[in-house]
Protein backbone atom coordinates (compact mmCIF):
# COMPACT_ATOMS: atom_id res chain seq x y z
CA UNK A 1 0.00 0.00 0.00
CA UNK A 2 2.97 2.76 0.84
CA UNK A 3 4.60 1.57 -2.22
CA UNK A 4 1.60 2.26 -3.96
CA UNK A 5 1.02 5.80 -2.66
CA UNK A 6 4.66 5.97 -3.43
CA UNK A 7 4.35 6.03 -6.71
CA UNK A 8 1.34 8.16 -6.88
CA UNK A 9 2.73 11.01 -5.05
CA UNK A 10 5.99 10.61 -7.67
CA UNK A 11 3.47 10.68 -10.95
CA UNK A 12 2.00 13.93 -9.30
CA UNK A 13 4.52 15.70 -8.57
CA UNK A 14 5.90 14.75 -12.05
CA UNK A 15 3.13 16.35 -13.33
CA UNK A 16 3.34 19.07 -11.61
CA UNK A 17 6.69 19.85 -12.78
CA UNK A 18 5.56 19.07 -16.41
CA UNK A 19 2.99 21.36 -16.24
CA UNK A 20 5.12 24.42 -14.58
CA UNK A 21 7.87 23.55 -17.97
CA UNK A 22 4.88 23.88 -20.26
CA UNK A 23 3.82 27.57 -18.78
CA UNK A 24 0.82 26.19 -16.50
CA UNK A 25 2.48 27.63 -12.95
CA UNK A 26 -0.13 29.21 -10.75
CA UNK A 27 0.79 32.11 -8.40
CA UNK A 28 -1.25 33.30 -5.23
CA UNK A 29 -1.27 37.17 -6.70
CA UNK A 30 -4.50 38.85 -8.13
CA UNK A 31 -2.60 40.24 -10.47
CA UNK A 32 0.86 39.04 -11.44
CA UNK A 33 3.20 39.28 -14.96
CA UNK A 34 6.46 38.44 -16.14
CA UNK A 35 8.37 40.75 -18.53
CA UNK A 36 11.44 40.28 -20.39
CA UNK A 37 13.14 43.46 -19.56
CA UNK A 38 15.26 44.36 -22.90
CA UNK A 39 11.85 43.46 -25.29
CA UNK A 40 9.18 44.20 -23.07
CA UNK A 41 7.53 40.76 -23.90
CA UNK A 42 5.18 39.22 -21.68
CA UNK A 43 6.64 35.39 -20.87
CA UNK A 44 3.41 34.93 -18.01
CA UNK A 45 0.76 36.80 -16.84
CA UNK A 46 -2.59 36.67 -14.98
CA UNK A 47 -5.09 39.61 -14.47
CA UNK A 48 -2.10 41.67 -15.89
CA UNK A 49 -3.90 44.75 -17.09
CA UNK A 50 -6.40 44.42 -13.14
CA UNK A 51 -6.52 47.71 -11.93
CA UNK A 52 -5.00 47.51 -8.49
CA UNK A 53 -3.67 48.95 -5.28
CA UNK A 54 0.18 48.71 -5.38
CA UNK A 55 1.32 49.58 -1.72
CA UNK A 56 4.76 50.69 -2.04
CA UNK A 57 6.07 49.67 -5.04
CA UNK A 58 4.54 53.30 -6.31
CA UNK A 59 8.17 54.26 -4.50
CA UNK A 60 9.81 53.34 -7.44
CA UNK A 61 8.16 56.14 -9.81
CA UNK A 62 9.30 58.14 -6.66
CA UNK A 63 12.49 57.21 -6.45
CA UNK A 64 13.75 57.58 -10.25
CA UNK A 65 11.83 60.97 -10.61
CA UNK A 66 13.87 61.77 -7.55
CA UNK A 67 16.93 61.09 -9.55
CA UNK A 68 16.26 62.37 -12.82
CA UNK A 69 15.31 66.04 -11.12
CA UNK A 70 18.61 66.72 -11.14
CA UNK A 71 18.13 68.09 -7.47
CA UNK A 72 20.02 65.17 -5.41
CA UNK A 73 22.52 67.70 -3.88
CA UNK A 74 19.78 69.84 -2.63
CA UNK A 75 18.90 70.29 1.07
CA UNK A 76 14.95 69.02 1.41
CA UNK A 77 13.37 70.87 4.77
CA UNK A 78 11.08 68.71 6.77
CA UNK A 79 7.21 69.96 6.42
CA UNK A 80 4.33 69.52 9.62
CA UNK A 81 2.39 67.55 6.72
CA UNK A 82 5.85 65.47 5.91
CA UNK A 83 6.47 64.77 9.91
CA UNK A 84 2.92 63.34 10.16
CA UNK A 85 2.46 60.88 7.94
CA UNK A 86 1.57 56.97 8.81
CA UNK A 87 3.92 54.48 9.19
CA UNK A 88 5.91 52.93 8.06
CA UNK A 89 8.35 55.83 9.19
CA UNK A 90 11.57 57.07 9.27
CA UNK A 91 10.92 59.52 12.12
CA UNK A 92 11.79 62.53 10.68
CA UNK A 93 10.67 66.17 12.64
CA UNK A 94 9.18 69.15 10.92
CA UNK A 95 12.25 71.95 10.37
CA UNK A 96 14.54 69.33 9.87
CA UNK A 97 16.66 69.31 7.14
CA UNK A 98 18.24 66.29 4.55
CA UNK A 99 20.75 65.60 1.08
CA UNK A 100 17.81 64.72 -1.08
CA UNK A 101 19.97 62.02 -2.02
CA UNK A 102 19.82 60.63 1.52
CA UNK A 103 16.21 60.14 1.55
CA UNK A 104 16.50 57.62 -1.14
CA UNK A 105 17.83 55.19 0.92
CA UNK A 106 15.21 54.91 4.13
CA UNK A 107 12.95 55.61 0.94
CA UNK A 108 13.70 52.15 -1.01
CA UNK A 109 15.53 50.16 1.57
CA UNK A 110 12.85 50.66 4.81
CA UNK A 111 9.98 51.63 2.53
CA UNK A 112 9.73 55.09 5.24
CA UNK A 113 6.67 56.80 4.09
CA UNK A 114 7.46 60.27 5.38
CA UNK A 115 10.39 60.47 3.42
CA UNK A 116 8.41 59.98 0.20
CA UNK A 117 6.35 62.93 1.20
CA UNK A 118 9.82 65.16 1.45
CA UNK A 119 10.88 64.03 -1.93
CA UNK A 120 8.07 65.36 -2.78
CA UNK A 121 7.40 68.32 -1.39
CA UNK A 122 10.57 69.28 -2.26
CA UNK A 123 10.71 68.18 -5.84
CA UNK A 124 6.86 68.80 -6.44
CA UNK A 125 6.08 71.97 -4.83
CA UNK A 126 3.35 69.75 -2.99
CA UNK A 127 2.40 66.32 -2.71
CA UNK A 128 -0.16 66.93 -5.59
CA UNK A 129 2.25 68.57 -7.96
CA UNK A 130 4.47 65.48 -7.45
CA UNK A 131 1.27 63.18 -8.44
CA UNK A 132 0.93 65.19 -11.58
CA UNK A 133 4.66 64.26 -12.67
CA UNK A 134 4.20 60.75 -11.67
CA UNK A 135 1.37 60.61 -13.56
CA UNK A 136 2.79 62.57 -16.63
CA UNK A 137 6.54 59.72 -16.58
CA UNK A 138 3.85 56.98 -16.46
CA UNK A 139 2.36 58.26 -19.80
CA UNK A 140 5.49 58.68 -21.40
CA UNK A 141 6.81 55.12 -20.09
CA UNK A 142 3.26 53.84 -21.31
CA UNK A 143 1.50 52.60 -18.29
CA UNK A 144 -1.60 53.40 -18.99
CA UNK A 145 -3.75 51.89 -16.72
CA UNK A 146 -2.14 53.75 -13.58
CA UNK A 147 -2.92 56.83 -11.12
CA UNK A 148 -0.90 57.55 -9.05
CA UNK A 149 -1.89 60.25 -6.05
CA UNK A 150 0.74 59.90 -3.47
CA UNK A 151 4.63 58.96 -3.57
CA UNK A 152 4.30 56.39 -1.51
CA UNK A 153 1.76 53.85 -1.90
CA UNK A 154 -0.64 54.27 0.84
CA UNK A 155 -4.27 53.72 0.84
CA UNK A 156 -5.96 57.03 -0.67
CA UNK A 157 -8.42 58.17 -3.19
CA UNK A 158 -7.63 55.56 -6.04
CA UNK A 159 -3.71 55.61 -6.02
CA UNK A 160 -3.76 52.11 -8.57
CA UNK A 161 -2.03 50.55 -11.28
CA UNK A 162 -1.67 47.01 -12.66
CA UNK A 163 0.98 44.23 -13.02
CA UNK A 164 1.85 45.29 -16.44
CA UNK A 165 2.26 48.82 -16.03
CA UNK A 166 4.43 48.63 -12.81
CA UNK A 167 6.28 45.92 -14.67
CA UNK A 168 7.48 48.66 -17.65
CA UNK A 169 7.54 51.61 -14.82
CA UNK A 170 10.50 49.20 -13.30
CA UNK A 171 12.35 48.33 -16.20
CA UNK A 172 12.18 51.68 -16.68
CA UNK A 173 14.06 52.79 -13.59
CA UNK A 174 16.62 49.70 -14.15
CA UNK A 175 17.40 51.15 -17.06
CA UNK A 176 19.08 53.86 -14.80
CA UNK A 177 22.89 52.93 -13.06
CA UNK A 178 22.19 55.28 -9.89
CA UNK A 179 18.83 53.66 -9.49
CA UNK A 180 20.31 50.11 -9.73
CA UNK A 181 22.90 51.17 -7.39
CA UNK A 182 20.09 52.13 -5.10
CA UNK A 183 18.09 49.70 -4.58
CA UNK A 184 21.35 46.64 -4.37
CA UNK A 185 22.57 48.98 -1.33
CA UNK A 186 22.86 46.36 1.72
CA UNK A 187 23.17 49.44 4.12
CA UNK A 188 23.24 53.15 4.20
CA UNK A 189 24.12 55.84 6.80
CA UNK A 190 23.34 59.90 6.94
CA UNK A 191 22.90 62.72 9.12
CA UNK A 192 20.47 65.40 9.70
CA UNK A 193 21.77 68.64 8.04
CA UNK A 194 20.73 70.70 10.81
CA UNK A 195 20.21 68.73 13.70
CA UNK A 196 22.42 66.07 15.76
CA UNK A 197 20.61 62.96 14.30
CA UNK A 198 22.16 60.38 12.63
CA UNK A 199 20.33 57.46 10.73
CA UNK A 200 20.92 53.79 9.61
CA UNK A 201 18.55 51.73 7.00
CA UNK A 202 19.07 48.04 6.07
CA UNK A 203 17.78 46.52 2.68
CA UNK A 204 14.52 44.64 3.21
CA UNK A 205 14.44 43.32 0.28
CA UNK A 206 14.74 39.35 0.58
CA UNK A 207 14.94 38.24 -2.89
CA UNK A 208 18.45 40.21 -2.85
CA UNK A 209 19.84 37.66 -1.10
CA UNK A 210 17.55 34.58 -1.67
CA UNK A 211 17.48 34.23 -5.28
CA UNK A 212 20.32 33.93 -7.70
CA UNK A 213 21.39 36.80 -10.13
CA UNK A 214 18.30 39.05 -8.15
CA UNK A 215 18.99 43.14 -8.45
CA UNK A 216 15.53 44.45 -6.85
CA UNK A 217 13.12 46.13 -7.05
CA UNK A 218 10.36 46.93 -4.31
CA UNK A 219 8.22 45.44 -1.36
CA UNK A 220 4.85 47.20 -0.83
CA UNK A 221 1.69 46.39 1.72
CA UNK A 222 -1.07 48.27 2.63
CA UNK A 223 -4.79 47.26 4.05
CA UNK A 224 -6.39 47.35 0.78
CA UNK A 225 -3.35 46.12 -1.46
CA UNK A 226 -2.39 43.24 0.44
CA UNK A 227 1.42 42.46 -0.42
CA UNK A 228 2.87 43.12 -3.50
CA UNK A 229 6.30 43.03 -5.05
CA UNK A 230 8.03 44.59 -8.37
CA UNK A 231 11.06 42.48 -8.57
CA UNK A 232 13.82 41.75 -11.38
CA UNK A 233 16.94 39.13 -11.61
CA UNK A 234 19.63 38.82 -14.33
CA UNK A 235 21.48 35.82 -15.91
CA UNK A 236 23.99 35.78 -18.75
CA UNK A 237 22.98 39.25 -19.74
CA UNK A 238 18.80 37.98 -19.55
CA UNK A 239 17.09 40.64 -17.38
CA UNK A 240 13.38 39.29 -16.23
CA UNK A 241 11.18 41.63 -14.21
CA UNK A 242 8.24 40.56 -12.35
CA UNK A 243 5.61 42.02 -10.26
CA UNK A 244 2.98 39.85 -8.04
CA UNK A 245 0.13 41.95 -6.68
CA UNK A 246 -1.98 41.62 -4.05
CA UNK A 247 -0.09 38.07 -3.01
CA UNK A 248 -2.06 38.01 0.19
CA UNK A 249 -2.57 39.33 3.57
CA UNK A 250 -1.02 38.56 7.14
CA UNK A 251 2.13 36.72 7.52
CA UNK A 252 0.26 33.85 4.84
CA UNK A 253 0.60 36.78 1.90
CA UNK A 254 4.00 37.92 3.27
CA UNK A 255 5.56 35.24 2.37
CA UNK A 256 3.19 34.45 -0.58
CA UNK A 257 5.03 37.38 -2.50
CA UNK A 258 8.30 35.90 -2.23
CA UNK A 259 7.13 32.33 -3.59
CA UNK A 260 5.02 33.88 -6.19
CA UNK A 261 8.20 36.08 -7.50
CA UNK A 262 10.69 33.22 -7.32
CA UNK A 263 8.18 31.15 -9.45
CA UNK A 264 7.97 33.27 -11.59
CA UNK A 265 11.61 34.00 -12.49
CA UNK A 266 12.29 30.25 -12.50
CA UNK A 267 10.10 29.72 -14.75
CA UNK A 268 11.46 32.43 -17.00
CA UNK A 269 15.36 31.71 -17.06
CA UNK A 270 13.96 27.46 -16.94
CA UNK A 271 12.05 28.33 -20.02
CA UNK A 272 13.10 30.92 -22.08
CA UNK A 273 16.14 32.05 -23.99
CA UNK A 274 16.72 34.86 -26.62
CA UNK A 275 16.62 33.90 -30.22
CA UNK A 276 17.59 35.36 -32.97
CA UNK A 277 14.75 35.31 -35.32
CA UNK A 278 15.88 37.75 -37.95
CA UNK A 279 18.84 38.31 -40.27
CA UNK A 280 19.88 41.73 -41.35
CA UNK A 281 20.42 41.59 -45.29
CA UNK A 282 18.33 38.67 -45.28
CA UNK A 283 16.53 39.21 -49.47
CA UNK A 284 13.05 38.78 -49.20
CA UNK A 285 12.05 39.40 -52.85
CA UNK A 286 11.89 42.08 -55.28
CA UNK A 287 10.02 45.34 -56.12
CA UNK A 288 9.17 46.86 -59.56
CA UNK A 289 11.03 50.12 -60.35
CA UNK A 290 8.60 51.92 -62.94
CA UNK A 291 10.74 54.31 -65.19
CA UNK A 292 14.19 52.63 -64.18
CA UNK A 293 16.49 50.52 -66.92
CA UNK A 294 17.16 47.74 -64.50
CA UNK A 295 13.24 47.30 -63.50
CA UNK A 296 13.65 45.61 -60.21
CA UNK A 297 15.45 46.64 -56.89
CA UNK A 298 15.69 43.76 -53.98
CA UNK A 299 14.58 44.28 -50.73
CA UNK A 300 16.76 42.94 -47.56
CA UNK A 301 15.62 43.06 -44.03
CA UNK A 302 17.16 46.63 -42.54
CA UNK A 303 18.11 45.02 -39.14
CA UNK A 304 18.59 42.02 -36.88
CA UNK A 305 15.91 40.83 -34.68
CA UNK A 306 15.47 38.66 -31.30
CA UNK A 307 13.19 37.44 -29.38
CA UNK A 308 13.13 35.83 -26.03
CA UNK A 309 11.37 32.24 -26.62
CA UNK A 310 10.90 29.24 -25.83
CA UNK A 311 11.94 26.12 -27.41
CA UNK A 312 8.70 25.10 -28.60
CA UNK A 313 7.86 28.49 -29.51
CA UNK A 314 11.12 28.90 -31.59
CA UNK A 315 10.08 25.95 -33.69
CA UNK A 316 6.74 27.36 -34.07
CA UNK A 317 7.75 30.73 -35.70
CA UNK A 318 6.41 32.58 -38.70
CA UNK A 319 7.47 35.26 -40.87
CA UNK A 320 5.22 37.64 -42.96
CA UNK A 321 6.45 40.05 -45.70
CA UNK A 322 4.43 43.08 -47.52
CA UNK A 323 6.43 44.41 -50.03
CA UNK A 324 5.15 47.63 -52.10
CA UNK A 325 3.65 46.40 -55.41
CA UNK A 326 5.86 49.40 -56.93
CA UNK A 327 8.07 52.16 -56.61
CA UNK A 328 9.07 55.00 -58.65
CA UNK A 329 12.67 55.70 -59.40
CA UNK A 330 15.15 57.20 -58.38
CA UNK A 331 15.31 54.52 -55.15
CA UNK A 332 18.48 55.11 -53.10
CA UNK A 333 19.77 52.31 -51.16
CA UNK A 334 18.27 52.07 -47.38
CA UNK A 335 15.30 53.25 -48.74
CA UNK A 336 11.71 51.37 -47.72
CA UNK A 337 10.74 48.67 -50.07
CA UNK A 338 8.10 47.35 -47.14
CA UNK A 339 8.11 45.74 -44.38
CA UNK A 340 8.41 42.20 -42.66
CA UNK A 341 7.32 40.94 -39.09
CA UNK A 342 7.98 37.79 -37.06
CA UNK A 343 4.90 35.80 -35.38
CA UNK A 344 4.37 32.77 -33.08
CA UNK A 345 2.26 30.19 -33.76
CA UNK A 346 -0.17 32.11 -31.36
CA UNK A 347 -0.06 35.15 -33.79
CA UNK A 348 2.03 37.07 -31.62
CA UNK A 349 4.31 39.82 -33.11
CA UNK A 350 7.71 39.79 -31.47
CA UNK A 351 9.79 41.27 -34.50
CA UNK A 352 8.95 43.60 -36.99
CA UNK A 353 11.28 45.54 -39.15
CA UNK A 354 11.76 47.96 -42.64
CA UNK A 355 12.54 45.53 -45.63
CA UNK A 356 14.73 48.11 -47.78
CA UNK A 357 16.69 48.31 -51.21
CA UNK A 358 19.79 46.89 -51.27
CA UNK A 359 21.05 49.54 -53.79
CA UNK A 360 20.45 52.72 -55.85
CA UNK A 361 18.51 53.29 -58.95
CA UNK A 362 18.51 56.26 -61.67
CA UNK A 363 15.54 57.13 -63.59
CA UNK A 364 15.69 56.69 -67.01
CA UNK A 365 13.04 57.71 -69.23
CA UNK A 366 12.58 60.27 -72.05
CA UNK A 367 13.50 63.21 -69.99
CA UNK A 368 16.34 62.12 -67.96
CA UNK A 369 17.49 60.73 -71.16
CA UNK A 370 17.27 64.33 -73.12
CA UNK A 371 18.93 66.04 -70.01
CA UNK A 372 21.98 63.38 -70.19
CA UNK A 373 22.50 63.85 -73.78
CA UNK A 374 22.36 67.45 -73.12
CA UNK A 375 24.61 67.56 -70.31
CA UNK A 376 27.40 65.41 -72.00
CA UNK A 377 27.10 67.78 -75.05
CA UNK A 378 27.78 70.84 -73.19
CA UNK A 379 30.55 69.27 -71.22
CA UNK A 380 31.93 68.28 -74.65
CA UNK A 381 31.80 71.53 -75.49
CA UNK A 382 32.91 73.44 -72.88
CA UNK A 383 36.40 70.97 -73.20
CA UNK A 384 36.82 72.11 -76.33
CA UNK A 385 36.41 75.83 -76.13
CA UNK A 386 39.11 75.72 -72.79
Amino acid sequence: MRKIISIIFILIFSLNVYAENMGDISVGAQGAVLMDAETGRVLWEKNMDMELPVASTTKIMTAIIAIESGKLDETAVVSKKAALTPKVRLGVNSGEEYVLKDLLYPLMLQSCNDTAVVIAEHIGGSVEGFAEMMNEKARQIGAKNTKFVTPNGLDENENHSTAYDMALISGYALENQEFRELIATESYSFSCSNKNRTFSVVNKNRLLREFEGAIGVKTGFTGKAGHCFAGAAERDGVRLISVVLASGWGNKGKEQKWIDTKKLLNYGFDNFSMKKVMEKGKIFGEVEVIASREGKIAAEAKNDGYAMLSEMEFEGITVEKQLFSYVQAPVSKGETLGYVSVYTDRGEEIFTTELVAVGDVERHDFKTSVTKLINIWLNSHIDCIL
